[in-house]
């Protein structure tokens, strides 16, 4: 068993749940009303983007308080606690971290099962949409509040044809911590 899977276990068990069913239809009908404000397809993607990360920059503070870990020592731990503690915590689902690039920079985020794609068939209309691209802002948003500046986006899409969700986490910056006073002063 991978090292960050039993927090996440632990932490998903410990946590209050939202009725499946009842989040998934809810989810839907955001995006639903989303289309219908912005009819394109691209811009309906940014305000995904978007609300997720202002989701993000809330949730990191949840994550942190209730998962019970310790600090990441590197992007590589980072992307391991996503999958599997974080994703497990809000989620309800695990994934897999893979293709990483040599600097150890750069990966994609794999996930078999994503439920907020339960009962959802994208129409003709919408095959630019990414549905689930709240998902890549939540997480963009929340590494931004741990000092990663990232760029997140997805590249494989069960509801587009693709046989897993793949999304594709590059570290762009680590920033460093700044205090609003020094101690000595």
């Amino acid at each position: 068993m991978p090292p960050n899977s039993r927090p996440g276990d632990a932490v998903f068990a410990s946590v209050d749940r939202v009725n499946a069913e009842l989040f998934t239809l809810t989810y839907g009908a955001i995006v639903r009303q989303l289309l219908t404000d912005f009819e394109e397809v691209d811009e309906v993607n940014k305000q995904l983007d978007t609300m997720g990360y202002n989701i993000g920059i809330r949730l990191i503070d949840d994550f942190l308080a209730k998962a019970n870990i310790t600090r990441c020592s590197d992007f590589r731990e980072t992307a391991e606690t996503i999958v599997k503690v974080g994703f497990k915590m809000f989620l309800g689902v695990t994934g897999t971290v893979a293709n990483w690039n040599t600097d150890n920079t750069e990966c994609s985020l794999i996930l078999d099962d994503n439920p907020l794609v339960d009962f959802v068939e994208l129409p003709e209309t919408c095959q630019g949409l990414y549905y689930c691209n709240i998902l890549c802002g939540v997480i963009r948003g929340a590494l931004e509040m741990v000092s990663m500046r990232t760029e997140v986006k997805f590249v494989k899409d069960v509801l587009r044809g693709d046989d897993v969700f793949e999304i594709r986490l590059k570290l762009l910056e680590q920033v460093p911590e700044e205090y609003p006073y020094k101690d000595d002063e």
